[in-house]
């Protein structure tokens, strides 16, 4: 079984309405993302023999995501979400990849920070999604 990842980056800025912290404000963060990718088997022929998938075929799919709805932009707004926190980008994340058709999606790890983030595995995966 192989599992592979790619990262991204977007600045953007969030309000966490409920939050009873500083984060209640306006302010942004440099995040950082992966998209993992799982596969029982590789690619036997073609340009990607050996490989599970490119991770430029996996650019494509995050392309969209980055510059209309994600990178420089107020995500309360363009994600629809109203509390915008790392495990609700991280899921919308995973959805908008799953809605795109992107074969394999494990899940869609998001960090505002270099100390804090959040993973979403797919329900189905269950338990087999911590390893």
């Amino acid at each position: 079984m192989w599992l592979i990842y790619k990262e991204f980056r977007f600045e953007a800025a969030h309000v966490l309405p409920h939050h009873d912290g500083k984060c209640c404000r306006l302010h942004g963060h440099s995040w950082i993302g992966r998209v993992y990718i799982q596969s029982d088997s590789l690619q036997t022929s073609g340009p990607q023999q050996g490989m599970v998938m490119d991770f430029g075929e996996i650019s494509c799919y995050l392309e969209p995501l980055l510059e209309n709805y994600l990178d420089h932009y107020y995500l309360n707004e363009t994600t629809g979400l109203e509390n915008p926190t790392s495990e609700a980008v991280a899921q919308w994340i995973f959805e908008q990849l799953e809605k795109a058709g992107l074969a394999g999606l494990h899940s869609v790890e998001i960090r505002e920070t270099c100390t804090s983030g959040a993973r979403y595995f797919h329900p189905h995966l269950g338990a087999q999604a911590l390893c």
